[in-house]
């Protein structure tokens, strides 16, 4: 009998903010993402094993890891922001 199973890991994009990237200093657009690694039994992915939050910036493409906390605050101030 063979057991077939591995990880796969899933992106999320949780939210587009503006701010000044650290790496090029221009003011960009910033993604934030969430990133799941799961377990897979037979490419059917069942466990979660780990999550990650990192921030992406579009113009230079720069990645910096961020905690949860910051990701949620991120969220949170994305979506009090008035639409245009």
């Amino acid at each position: 009998m063979f057991l077939i199973f591995g990880t796969r890991g899933t992106d999320t994009l949780l939210t587009v903010v503006r701010f000044v990237c650290g790496v090029c200093g221009v003011l960009a657009a910033q993604r934030v993402v969430r990133r799941t690694t799961k377990l897979s039994l037979f490419f059917v992915p069942l466990i979660p094993l780990s999550r990650s939050h990192r921030n992406e910036c579009v113009n230079c493409g720069a990645v910096t890891s961020i905690t949860a906390e910051q990701a949620d605050r991120a969220v949170a101030w994305s979506d009090d922001q008035p639409r245009s």
